[in-house]
């Protein structure tokens, strides 16, 4: 992989995305634990779109949001469900603006219905763009 902030990203979103399901694997019933999930999906889902704009940019498209970043994603057909991931991206803007803990209770629930669209498509990232994570 000739980018290295794309490669960066993805070995970041990696990362994040074993620290998330590290923490969908503990008890959601302690209030500590659901709010260490929404901090890690808060930022899964800023590194992601992050890493989405990067491997756009390597393709020739350009995206400067996070809404642009996942429009153009799938419209190049590397996201399955566009309404899921413009679902997430609503979820992190609630989350990172106010707290409510019923909200929270829910969008954990999102999270762990959102976690296998997030593996799907780092996947597809990491083999679209050949990277490695032993390099």
């Amino acid at each position: 992989m000739e980018n290295q902030k794309l490669k960066r990203s993805l070995e970041n979103l990696e990362r994040a995305l074993d620290r998330l399901d590290e923490a969908l694997q503990e008890d959601d019933t302690n209030s500590l634990i659901v709010d260490a999930t929404i901090q890690r999906f808060e930022f899964t889902i800023e590194l992601f779109w992050k890493a989405l704009k990067r491997a756009l940019f390597e393709e020739g498209i350009e995206a400067k949001t996070p809404k642009e970043a996942l429009r153009e994603a799938y419209q190049a057909g590397w996201l399955n469900d566009e309404k899921a991931w413009l679902q997430m991206l609503k979820d992190r803007n609630e989350t990172s603006r106010t707290y409510d803990e019923e909200k929270a209770l829910e969008i954990v629930g999102h999270i762990k219905w959102y976690y296998p669209e997030f593996v799907r498509t780092f996947d597809f990232l990491k083999q679209r763009f050949d990277f490695n994570d032993s390099e």
